[in-house]
């Protein structure tokens, strides 16, 4: 299953390009961060740290919602390498400030930018990945990978951040992650995303994604959710300390180890969210990862000892990405087109206003409860918190989006003008069709029945028997004897194996017509398809 799911996704170049991209940024999120509160912790204690680690989180965290509108606004995939690019400068400049042991109140602000910058990153990137993808369950299997890529950045970027801090300090981490950022613009540079949805002011597109998911049950119920599972991943940060120092009488460093097990319960559970490739319903998953994770802190809560709390903390590891996997793909599925970015950029401020609530939060739970106590606040915080949504949680299964056909349509002058609820049916009215190497899909001199839009493959153009153009993924046929009324002007053969959406004339001429934008989209089409000289009758 895991290579059928990384198979799959090497096929789509730009999708890969993306999740390559994914994978530096997450190494470049993790390493500073670890590297900065390091830093701080050097000059001031654990104290400084905490401030340090809030004023980052809190600008983060009021961001989010408003840097997310980029994404609608501006083509996806330049507001992705535009994040990529601030992020690398913003670490570049933090250190030039360490290596020159320049003030830390310096290295502290510009640390603060590149938390914010980070912000940019998961909202752009859920609006590309539905219009890059071919099929619903390869947006699943992205959505899968870029889980095993947090995941393994998780435990392998505190790794990596610790031989650097040894070799150089923490200077030398934000450097090397700054040309991991770096490199992550140039991969998303080639890849050409879908245009800009539009938008108007960023603020009023905020409200208007507060009010989206505050008025639809499903968003509501994965949002709050998946902000649930930031404050329960935030206070580990502090339980960690906690269950090795108090509970368990070891040394500070066990922590690491702690943490380091959460990871690897992580990079374990790629097993279980490959499985989610192809699903229909992905809630009973999400409700399981939630399961994992409360069990997992109730268990170390009723009896803390040394190998039972590894094996624990690497089962909530595997809650975690199940959790959010699931989540998100959900979130995506749901979430309406024209509203996405965001709605995952009120996700992106909910989670880091998580991360920071629950790190407080923890502290004062200690103080009430002990450790043991904390760790049962937890564990019976994620499935009250479930409960509390568990309907609206049920219902959004059933009311998944067919979110990749609408971006696959989105992306033609043609559909590109309908609102979001008749892109919607569009999409909905669309017929899957495969066709292998070598099959007819359309014969001069037929009548026209169905317009055809390429989700994979090429196909070959000809006119009497000559081959006079190549069509490829994005790409659409057959609008000619639909909006003229005439037979089949050229046959179309598949040149490699195909994937199709068809939509019947009915559906066409409906959706085109009814919208002056996308009748001239469409007569301008043809126009330049008759004219070519290759093409022409």
């Amino acid at each position: 299953m895991i290579v059928r799911v990384l198979t799959g996704l090497a096929r789509n170049r730009e999708l890969l390009r993306v999740e390559l991209a994914y994978a530096g940024f997450n190494a470049a999120e993790w390493g500073v961060w670890i590297a900065m509160l390091v830093y701080a912790y050097d000059r001031g204690g654990a104290t400084t740290a905490g401030t340090v680690a809030a004023v980052q989180l809190i600008p983060a965290a009021l961001f989010a919602p408003v840097a997310a509108s980029l994404a609608d606004r501006r083509p996806p995939t330049r507001v992705l390498a535009a994040g990529y690019v601030a992020q690398a400068s913003a670490m570049a400049a933090t250190a030039v400030v360490l290596l020159a042991e320049g003030p830390p109140l310096a290295a502290y602000a510009c640390a603060a930018l590149a938390a914010t910058a980070v912000t940019i990153t998961r909202p752009a990137q859920a609006v590309l990945m539905p219009a890059l993808a071919r099929t619903p369950e390869e947006l699943t299997a992205a959505n899968v990978v870029s889980g095993w890529i947090e995941s393994v950045s998780m435990l392998g970027a505190p790794a990596l951040a610790g031989i650097l801090l040894a070799a150089g300090g923490a200077g030398t981490v934000f450097a090397v992650m700054a040309v991991l950022a770096g490199c992550s613009v140039i991969l998303v540079g080639g890849v050409a995303g879908p245009p800009a949805v539009g938008g108007g002011p960023a603020l009023e597109e905020t409200r208007s994604a507060i009010e989206t998911v505050a008025r639809e049950p499903g968003p509501r119920a994965l949002v709050w959710l998946l902000g649930i599972e930031s404050l329960a991943i935030g206070a580990l940060d502090v339980l960690y300390v906690v269950l090795a120092v108090g509970l368990l009488h070891h040394d500070g460093s066990v922590a690491g180890y702690l943490n380091a097990a959460f990871g690897a319960g992580g990079v374990i559970g790629v097993v279980a969210t490959a499985a989610l490739v192809g699903r229909r319903r992905l809630a009973p998953a999400l409700i399981a990862g939630l399961a994992a994770w409360s069990l997992a802190l109730g268990g170390i809560a009723l009896a803390p000892s040394t190998a039972p709390a590894f094996a624990l903390l690497a089962l909530a590891g595997v809650g975690r990405i199940v959790v959010d996997v699931a989540g998100r793909t959900l979130l995506q599925r749901i979430a309406p087109p024209e509203a996405l970015a965001r709605v995952f950029g009120l996700l992106e401020g909910v989670s880091m206003a998580g991360l920071a609530i629950g790190s407080i939060a923890t502290s004062a739970f200690v103080a009430l409860f002990g450790g043991r106590g904390a760790f049962a606040c937890f564990a019976v915080l994620l499935p009250l918190a479930a409960l509390v949504v568990l309907r609206g949680l049920l219902r959004a299964d059933d009311a998944a989006l067919p979110i990749v056909e609408i971006a696959r349509l989105r992306r033609l002058p043609l559909f590109s003008p309908l609102r979001a609820p008749e892109l919607e049916a569009l999409a909905r009215a669309a017929r899957p069709l495969v066709a292998t190497a070598g099959d007819v899909v359309i014969q001069e001199g037929d009548a026209g029945d169905f317009f055809y839009v390429i989700a994979d493959g090429e196909v070959d153009v000809s006119k009497r028997g000559e081959v006079v153009a190549r069509l490829g993924r994005g790409d659409c046929f057959g609008e000619i004897a639909l909006l003229r009324d005439v037979p089949r002007t050229a046959t179309i053969t598949a040149r490699t194996a195909l994937q199709l959406d068809a939509l019947d004339k009915t559906s066409f001429l409906t959706a085109v017509t009814g919208h002056d934008p996308s009748v001239r989209a469409a007569e301008a089409l043809v126009h330049a398809r008759l004219e070519d000289a290759r093409i022409a009758p």
